[in-house]
């Protein structure tokens, strides 16, 4: 997948049957959503604002804990998609945004974004890969990632990234996470052939404190930013696609793949979720 807000999604034929009458059943080989044709993701996930859980009142939340942002300040939005969360930032945060994506689709959508609310002269979106990100060494005052940077890995990321943060700059990411120590096999299995880098919150702090950062805050996202926010928008967007690709089986399966991360969401979602992670370079 791209480095957009689409969490990495995997399905094994042999927990799964078909979704309902019609949907096919899941192929016999582990399938990630970064194995769909690239276009229809971008297609599917572009008509939707977000791609990935969260909501603009976690991401004012996760802003109220950064200090000293000013005019000047630079900002860089990592895995921005379509920039739903860019947009609430640029709205409370001041200086310079840049979102970048993978995806030249996503992008085109942020920019047009950016415009219409009056934002395109401190707030733009650029193609590129968060593994080689477009920077200079302590250029950034704030690197945000809502629901991204497991693309490249968390630990990866908070290592990678830190030499772009000035000192005393901030990255503010938002990570799956265990909520407990032991949880039962199927999701256990389902995250750990998905995003084996999951772990539980103090681990994740732990590492944030090894990357040389200070963590500012850790909170974990409430279960409307997935329900509300993330999967309730995906029902038309899924009818209306599927409606679209009749009989087409790529179309079909990731839907379906869709419709399953759903449903163990809503089956085990007391043992994981997402977390804003927030730390200051030391």
């Amino acid at each position: 997948m791209s480095n957009g807000n689409i969490k990495t999604i995997k399905q094994r034929s042999n927990d799964l049957t078909p979704d309902e009458p019609g949907e096919p059943a899941p192929s016999s080989l582990n399938r990630s959503i970064h194995e769909f044709d690239f276009n229809l993701i971008c297609e599917y996930f572009s008509t939707v604002e977000r791609q990935g859980p969260g909501s603009p009142e976690i991401t004012l939340k996760a802003l109220s804990f950064i200090d000293n942002l000013t005019d000047e300040s630079r900002i860089a939005d990592v895995g921005c998609g379509t920039g739903g969360q860019t947009m609430t930032l640029a709205k409370q945060a001041p200086g310079r945004i840049t979102g970048l994506d993978l995806f030249p689709e996503f992008v085109q959508i942020f920019n047009r974004n950016a415009e219409r609310l009056n934002f395109p002269d401190r707030v733009k979106g650029i193609v590129g890969s968060m593994d080689n990100l477009p920077f200079q060494k302590e250029e950034l005052d704030l690197i945000w990632s809502e629901g991204s940077i497991y693309n490249i890995g968390f630990q990866r990321g908070l290592n990678e990234w830190r030499e772009f943060l000035k000192t005393s700059g901030y990255i503010a990411v938002s990570e799956a996470s265990w909520f407990t120590d032991e949880r039962p096999a199927e999701i256990n299995d389902f995250w750990m052939d998905a995003y084996p880098e999951i772990d539980t919150i103090p681990n994740k702090v732990a590492q944030m404190q090894e990357a040389g950062y200070i963590p500012v805050s850790t909170f974990i996202l409430p279960e409307n930013c997935w329900t509300e926010h993330f999967y309730a928008p995906q029902i038309a967007a899924q009818e209306k696609f599927l409606t679209k690709y009749a009989g087409n089986k790529t179309a079909a399966e990731l839907i379906s793949n869709q419709r399953h991360e759903m449903r163990l969401y809503d089956k085990y979602k007391s043992f994981y979720g997402y977390v804003f992670y927030i730390g200051k370079k030391i």
